[in-house]
Order: structure tokens, then C-alpha cells, then sequence
């Protein structure tokens, strides 16, 4: 299969399945918009969540925060997104399309052909609205264009209520805003994006020990999720190619089927920030050690995991195309079938009940099950069609387990359980599911 084969057809999955489709699509679309399905939103959520459950709520040196989406634009300015967070653009003199320049390679506009283009100018990638009725320049604020700026700012708030004690970090997910001018390959470039992400403060001659231990984390979590290793690139990124604020970064780099491009980051930004919001908000934002009582800028490791860019590289990673099908029934498949091999802790469908028969004696007791185990999973209850044709719904879209019912059922309680991956089936008491999947679910 070719790489551009492969993003049209997963896109395509996506889109059929309801994990992902074009924003606003009733209304021709919005450029680079896309919205989650019922699948979709269930897998991103379930990404969350497992990431706040490893690297918040079983931490004890780290806390989390939800900060607000717009902020004061002091902090922009302190932060220096107001005066260089921009890109070089161009734009086609005929039909008015930019591009970014650092990127553009083209003798010729690839929308009209034209070959005329304006000179690069720098083009400033926030978003910008007004706080209240008034469209008044001193009513500007920006939607953020990360979550890192709200971390620094509470610093002084967040060690006074936890007491934490350096090192400890700050984490925080949820929506950025960038005005991309060339966003593009379905969700992994977008101007509305979500991010994962951890300040992890810490004494200036301890940070390349934290450097190389969160490095190592974020290596065991792409482990965790299921992302395939060997798509995986570790990159040190030289001088003069690093943001403004940063003294090392590493890019975590994934095989994209349209190349090798960022999926994480991670970078040391020395205290750079703490001493800009002290400098501009003239607040004292030191930290005291309660033992030794020397006071200092607490300097900072920046782990980043952007969320959409792991939905996609864990979509990449389980997407299996099995020519001539799987044989799990006497039916004949004769075509490729289609298997999401999703990792079972963040899968969004965790079990499928499957009823061999709609007659009430089978489908009602098959109903009871499947509300039973959704006290704990979210189950899909599927009796249309053959069982064979069900299977395979269920592995296009990830499910682990697959439970059929059948009329032995209704005699020695029991059921038949099918593994995703292996293809095994099990014949499993009832009564016994729930300790079943559980012990499979959280292992």
C-alpha cells in the first residue's frame, strides 16, 4: 500500500466510522476543521484520561490545573508571543493564496499557476478578538496559542496551596489556538488543537537529570498507548534552530505516511519565563526551600504531547490491512479486512455484545449483559447482521473483546469471548465477565 493510499484510507475509516469527519460539512466544511464522532471522542478521551492517570494522579510530585483559555495580554507580551510568535509568509499576487516562506519551494502558486509573490513578511499566528461590546484596541485579548504561559503564571498560587516542593511539575490539557497559514494532512497540523502538557520545575543543576528522565517517560508512554516504535525518531535539535526560550529540545519524531514530522517535544527552558512574568508583572514569583531557605527562579523541563497528533500516530500504528480477510466463522471472506489493533486500555468500544439470534429467549438476556458491563466499559450491543459480518464491524473500529450469546447460553450460562488479536475463543462464565475483563483491561 502507498503512503498517500494509506491517509486516504484511513481517513476514510474515519470518517465511515465516526471517529473523525469534516467540521460544519452540511455548510461545504471549514478549511482544517474536523470534528470527533462517537468513536472519536471516546478514544481521545480515553488518551486523557490514561495520560492524567500516569503523570498526575499517580504522581505525588506532580498537580494539575485547567486555566482559562483567554488571558490577560500582559502575558503574551512578557512571553513574547505578541512580538515573535510568527511565521514568514507569501502570498500569490494573482490569486491572493499564502504560504508560509520557510516551507514554500515552488517556482509556481499550486492554486493558479501564478509566479508572482509578494516578500516575505511575518505574519503573527494568535488569534485575536475583544473582551467586551466595544471592537477598542484596549479591549484586544488572543485566544492562547499554547497551555504553557498559564502554568508559569499560577506558579506563586499553585506552590502556595499544594505545597509542593521543587522538583515537582504542573500539568494542564486542553484547546490552543494558532492561525496557521498552511495547516493541512487531516488532523495533524489544525489552527483548534488540543495539548497534553507538563512544566516540571526544578533546581538549574538538576535539570539535565529531569531532562533525560522525562525524556524516558515520554518513551514509556508511547510505549503504553501502542505507537510503533520503529516509526519513532528521537531529534536534537540544534542551535539556532530551537525556540527563542529554549537551551536543549528534543523533538519526538513519528513516520508519518506523509514523511518523518513532530509528534512531541521536549524542552529545557532555563528559567527564561519565570523571569519574564516577574520582570513585566513586577510580582516576586522566587521560590523559597523551606529547608535550606535559598530563594531562586525555579528552572523548567517542558514535556508536550499534542493529543490530535496522538490520536493520529495511534490510528497509524493499529491500522492492519489483512488481505483475504480472517477466517472466524464457516463464512468465506474473500477481501482484505480491515483490523484497528488500538491498544485495549484506550480502544473506545471495550466489548461488543453479540447475540447469535434475535429471538427474545437469546437477545434479552444478551441486552441484560451488555447493560451489566457498561457499569464499567463502554459496550456496543450489534445484532444486525451475520455474526461473521459483526466480528468484522468490531475490528475496523478496535474492539478487544467481542461476547456472543448463543442458545448454550440460556443452559450453562456461559458465553463465548473472542480476542481481537489473537483470534482465540473462550467459553467464560458469566458470572465471571467482569473479573475477566478487568483483569485484562488493567493489566
Amino acid at each position: 500500500m502507498s503512503e498517500n493510499n494509506m491517509m486516504e484510507k484511513l481517513v476514510s475509516l474515519c470518517k465511515r466510522r465516526g471517529f473523525i469527519f469534516p467540521g460544519s460539512e452540511i455548510y461545504g466544511g471549514l478549511a482544517n476543521s474536523w470534528d470527533y464522532g462517537p468513536l472519536g471522542v471516546e478514544l481521545k478521551n480515553n488518551i486523557k484520561k490514561l495520560w492524567w492517570k500516569k503523570f498526575v494522579q499517580q504522581r505525588d510530585d506532580m498537580v494539575g490545573i485547567d486555566a482559562a483559555l483567554m488571558m490577560n495580554p500582559k502575558v503574551w507580551q512578557a512571553s513574547g508571543h505578541i512580538s515573535n510568535f510568527s511565521d514568514p509568509l507569501i502570498e500569490c499576487k494573482k490569486c491572493h493564496t499564502r504560504f508560509r516562506a520557510d516551507t514554500f519551494d515552488q517556482e509556481k502558486c499550486p492554486n493558479c499557476k501564478g509566479t508572482e509573490f509578494t516578500a516575505a513578511k511575518e505574519f503573527n499566528l494568535m488569534f485575536k478578538t475583544f473582551m467586551g461590546p466595544a471592537e477598542e484596541e484596549a479591549n484586544i485579548v488572543y485566544f492562547r496559542p499554547e497551555t504553557a504561559q498559564a502554568m508559569f503564571v499560577d506558579f506563586p498560587q499553585v506552590v502556595e496551596t499544594s505545597r509542593q516542593r521543587i522538583p515537582f511539575g504542573i500539568a494542564q490539557t486542553g484547546k490552543a489556538f494558532r492561525n496557521e497559514i498552511t495547516p493541512g494532512n487531516f488532523i495533524f497540523r489544525t489552527r483548534e488543537f488540543e495539548q497534553m502538557e507538563i512544566e516540571y520545575f526544578v533546581h538549574e543543576k538538576d535539570w539535565e537529570k529531569y531532562f533525560e528522565y522525562w525524556l524516558e517517560q515520554m518513551k514509556s508512554w508511547l510505549s503504553d498507548i501502542g505507537v510503533d516504535s520503529s516509526k519513532l525518531h528521537y531529534v536534537d535539535i540544534g542551535d539556532g534552530d530551537r525556540a527563542h526560550y529554549s537551551k536543549r529540545t528534543v523533538d519526538i519524531e513519528f513516520d508519518y505516511p506523509f514523511g518523518q514530522k513532530e509528534l512531541y517535544g521536549i524542552a529545557y527552558r532555563s528559567n527564561h519565563d519565570l523571569t519574564q512574568h516577574q520582570n513585566v508583572s513586577k510580582q516576586d514569583l522566587e521560590y523559597r526551600d523551606p529547608e535550606t531557605g535559598e530563594k531562586f527562579l525555579p528552572h523548567v523541563v517542558e514535556p508536550t504531547f499534542g493529543v490530535d497528533r496522538t490520536v493520529l500516530a495511534v490510528l497509524l500504528s493499529a491500522y492492519t490491512e489483512i488481505e483475504g480477510g480472517r477466517s472466524t466463522t464457516t463464512e468465506a471472506i474473500k477481501e482484505s479486512e480491515v483490523v484497528l489493533k488500538i491498544d485495549k486500555k484506550i480502544a473506545p468500544v471495550k466489548v461488543a455484545v453479540l447475540p447469535l439470534s434475535k429471538k427474545d429467549e437469546v437477545s434479552i438476556p444478551a441486552k441484560d449483559l451488555a447493560n451489566k458491563l457498561r457499569k464499567y466499559w463502554y459496550v456496543q450491543y450489534d445484532e444486525t447482521g451475520s455474526i461473521g459480518k459483526r466480528y468484522r464491524r468490531q475490528d475496523e473500529i478496535g474492539t478487544p473483546y467481542c461476547v456472543t450469546y448463543d442458545f448454550d447460553s440460556l443452559e450453562d450460562k456461559k458465553v463465548t469471548v473472542r480476542d481481537r488479536d489473537t483470534m482465540t475463543q473462550e467459553r467464560v462464565s458469566i458470572d465471571d465477565l467482569e473479573k475477566y475483563f478487568k483483569e485484562r483491561f488493567e493489566d
